[in-house]
């Protein structure tokens, strides 16, 4: 399956999808690191991650397929929220929490 396929089968396949360095248990930067933390401090139970580091035609071809330069890179519903500095922001806001809410009830 060609790389954009497959970025597009995890986006599409899973209400929320985290494309981070390293895994929730184990991130391998302070970003990612952050990011975690907030979405489990707003209440998602089952975080799907995707470790760019062990997928490098991931992180080559995700920037393109989503256009957004850095990483991580949340999705929810499909839909890219954004990177840490956002979902701090969503967070401290109590909109994440919403957000992730709702995923849950769906």
């Amino acid at each position: 399956m060609p790389v954009l396929e497959r970025i597009k089968a995890e986006v599409e396949g899973h209400p929320i999808v985290l494309f981070m360095k390293g895994t929730p248990q184990f991130p391998m930067c302070g970003f990612s690191s952050r990011t975690v933390q907030a979405l489990k401090a707003a209440g998602v139970g089952d975080l799907h991650s995707v470790n760019v580091l062990e997928e490098p035609e991931i992180r080559a071809n995700l920037p393109r397929y989503s256009n957004w330069p850095t990483f991580p890179q949340l999705f929810i519903h499909g839909e890219l929220i954004g990177g840490c500095d956002i979902t701090m922001e969503l967070y401290e806001s109590g909109e994440l929490a919403r957000m992730i809410a709702e995923v849950q009830k769906a």
